[in-house]
């Protein structure tokens, strides 16, 4: 579920992957049909455009090719295969060869894995590009090729990164039905669509590209009523499902036709016309599958593998020394050194990436040795991110534990330029790095903007002596580096406020019950308080009264209208003692219990409570799982509550209902989860789900205090309850037990 809290732990080393992850590789059989081309002698970019267009690796390359060439892919439409024609064909060629292959050891899964990916990147490309050509001019119908290509290129990364995980990913996608954006941030804290915004920032694709990569498993026909550009995502969602429909690959997430009609209607694309699409796909994937040879055995990967690595390393000798050179010839003046840098930053890089590339900077430009450049946290929460630069500008990532009760960068330079002695300060630091720097000759220095300290710069002067020479000069730098680190902090708040906002607006299948409860809970309480005094003795001299009369009383018809009076009055009595119950109910007495245990009993009290002596349960229990520490009697009460919705939405014959239990994703709690296959709720009946007294059966059926009761018992126990349903589907709650 969108909003289940992820180990914090993870999701950072994610964002450490992510950042590292420096490029994708290609199947061999993508290899096998571009090498023999790329190295004739008399090499054409006309002959392998054909194949880059359609593989979504090899189309990420020649885009950031074309960013970093500081081209215009643009123009007045949207042309990739042009665009690289405007590029020296050596240039093209080299970047191509440098492109990692799926090596001979590679599983045959991860091959199968791979190419479904692939068929189904060209499948959603292929679509994209007919809708966008019947909703013209409005749409470029090559712009959307190239977004349908891309859009899934954060799942990829994934594959390329952590093959295991991505494989437990997509089984877990399918075993349970649940969308794969929702397993992947159950698990990882991050979801293929932001990783592949994140890449796309990274390697400088166009925006509208980038758009349609984040947004495209968002509600994007309600976004794109306030963000125009955003239409594009709405295009690469709608071929999305053009395509799960056509079964092209396995890892599509799965639409309701409902989305089908209203994604179409913000379009102006009729039903017919997506029929007409979805008839042709198929021919027209297969035959520029052909091109890319996802259709041939894989018997030539060794021989690409080999071929790959020899001609990758003359060319990355070749591009050093065509750097080198370009360099000795270059002037090495502070201008250059700081118009270079400012030129090489991008709107989107990370405050972390131009530190990065600051230090990396730095240390060919002033000749020090190792430097590392760290960043002041934005808040107390976050931890403290660092670049280390070691010899030879290899770079690494890390973060560290910011000094205990001190600030990372020292007072004495905290507004104040100043260049310090670093064995002076920055104990903390050096405990915590796995690289010695030679003390007597590392310096720190701070970054400023605006009279704060963003972060300080820590590096080894290898001739102390020329301190004074350069202290103005590393003033002007370090001045220019904390300006533009400042504002990428700025941006990158806005990101984060951005992609929340979005992730929330998209999760409208999924409620907190705390967020409809938590807010009227109190003056609950306070109602059911004086509903009780109020009402209690009056009921009861009503009830005493009716008993008297109806004993003395010799009409039938008078009799029976008595006894009315008491049933009705004693019905009255049993709601106030239930709101009681909720508002007020017994402080729980926890202690440690066997999850299994719990759960058992919850059974056994279900089928007492629906009168029902055979329920389908499945109940799967992880081995050495932790105990629960709570009060049992009042949990196995709650979760049979739940129990007892799950059975009773089955309008007809029992069907299943799953239980599972695991302590895999955090020490601290227990996750239960209860899934049933019943009726299932629409979003209007699911927001409510877990008021008091509210019930979508017919009147006089229940009072509805059987969710409202599970939920606050569960809070009190400090747990919490989720709800996650669909009118037709079936209903998933995920209960979250302290183990503690």
């Amino acid at each position: 579920m969108p909003d289940e809290k992820v180990d914090s732990t993870v999701a950072q080393k994610m964002e450490l992957i992510i950042r590292r992850l420096g490029s994708i590789s290609i199947l061999p059989s993508v290899a096998v049909q571009f090498y023999s081309k790329l190295l004739q002698p008399h090499f054409s970019l006309s002959s392998v455009a054909d194949i880059i267009e359609l593989d979504p690796v090899l189309t990420a390359e020649a885009l950031s090719l074309i960013n970093k060439q500081n081209l215009d892919a643009f123009g007045e439409r949207f042309s990739l295969h042009h665009t690289l024609g405007k590029l020296p064909p050596h240039l093209v060629r080299d970047v191509l060869l440098s492109v990692r292959v799926f090596g001979a050891f590679d599983s045959d899964d991860r091959i199968v894995a791979r190419k479904e990916l692939a068929l189904h990147a060209l499948a959603v490309a292929c679509c994209a590009k007919d809708i966008a050509e019947i909703i013209s001019p409005r749409m470029d119908s090559q712009l959307a090729h190239c977004a349908g290509l891309l859009h899934d290129i954060g799942k990829l990364a994934l594959e390329e990164a952590m093959p295991k995980s991505f494989a437990n990913i997509v089984e877990q996608a399918r075993s349970t039905g649940a969308d794969t954006c929702t397993v992947e941030s159950r698990l990882l804290g991050l979801d293929h669509t932001i990783i592949g915004k994140r890449l796309a920032q990274k390697w400088r694709m166009p925006s509208l590209i980038t758009l349609a990569i984040w947004l495209h498993h968002t509600d994007t026909a309600k976004i794109s009523q306030d963000m125009p550009e955003a239409r594009i995502a709405q295009v690469v969602q709608l071929a999305d499902l053009v395509t799960h429909q056509t079964n092209f690959g396995k890892f599509g997430s799965s639409y309701s036709p409902d989305q089908v009609e209203q994604l179409a209607r913000s379009l102006d694309i009729s039903l017919e016309q997506l029929d007409h699409i979805r008839q042709k796909l198929p021919e027209e994937v297969r035959q520029k599958s052909a091109l890319l040879g996802l259709d041939l055995p894989n018997t030539a990967a060794a021989y690409c593998d080999a071929v790959h690595n020899a001609v990758a390393r003359l060319a990355g000798e070749q591009t050093e020394l065509s750097l080198e050179n370009r360099k000795l010839q270059t002037s090495s003046s502070h201008f250059n050194f700081l118009t270079d840098f400012l030129l090489s930053i991008s709107s989107t890089d990370e405050a972390v990436d131009v530190a990065e590339n600051f230090a990396v900077r730095w240390q060919k430009f002033y000749q020090t040795g190792m430097v590392c450049l760290y960043l002041v946290p934005q808040t107390s929460s976050q931890p403290l991110e660092a670049v280390v630069v070691e010899n030879l500008s290899q770079t690494k990532l890390v973060h560290l534990n910011a000094p205990s009760g001190a600030s990372a960068v020292p007072a004495v330079i905290g507004r104040d330029f100043a260049v310090l002695d670093a064995h002076d300060y920055s104990d903390w630091l050096f405990g915590q790095l796995d690289v010695e720097f030679d003390l007597n000759r590392t310096k720190l220095m701070p970054l400023l903007a605006g009279g704060q300290a963003v972060g300080a710069i820590v590096f080894e002067l290898r001739y102390p002596a020329d301190i004074d020479l350069f202290l103005e000069k590393f003033k002007m730098t370090s001045s220019v580096a904390g300006a533009v680190l400042y504002m990428a902090c700025a941006c990158q708040r806005q990101q984060n406020f951005a992609e929340q906002f979005v992730r929330h607006l998209s999760a409208a299948d999924t409620i907190r019950p705390q967020d409809i409860i938590d807010s009227s809970l109190e003056a609950l309480v306070e109602m059911a308080a004086g509903a009780a005094h109020e009402l209690n003795n009056p009921l009861t001299v009503i009830s005493g009264r009716a008993q008297l009369l109806n004993e003395t009383e010799t009409e039938q018809q008078k009799k029976q209208n008595l006894m009315q009076i008491q049933e009705n009055a004693g019905r009255i009595s049993r709601v106030i003692e239930e709101l009681m119950s909720f508002a007020r109910p017994s402080q729980p007495r926890p202690v440690e219990t066997s999850i299994k245990q719990i759960l058992d009993e919850a059974v056994q009290l279900t089928r007492q409570k629906t009168g029902v002596d055979h329920i389908n349960v499945q109940m799967e229990v992880a081995e050495n799982i932790k105990n629960v520490f709570v009060d049992s009697a009042q949990i196995v009460s709650a979760i049979a509550n739940i129990l007892s919705n799950a059975v009773e939405s089955y309008t007809g014959s029992l069907g299943p209902i799953k239980i599972t239990a695991t302590s895999e994703r955090t020490d601290s709690f227990t996750e239960v989860e209860i899934s049933d296959l019943g009726c299932g709720m629409d979003p209007e009946t699911l927001k409510k789900a877990t008021q008091p007294f509210f019930s979508a059966k017919p009147a006089g059926r229940k009072r509805g205090m059987g969710l409202a009761y599970a939920y606050r018992i569960i809070r009190l126990n400090r747990g919490s309850l989720n709800i996650k349903s669909q009118l037709g589907v079936g209903t998933t709650v995920t209960i979250m037990l302290p183990c503690k």
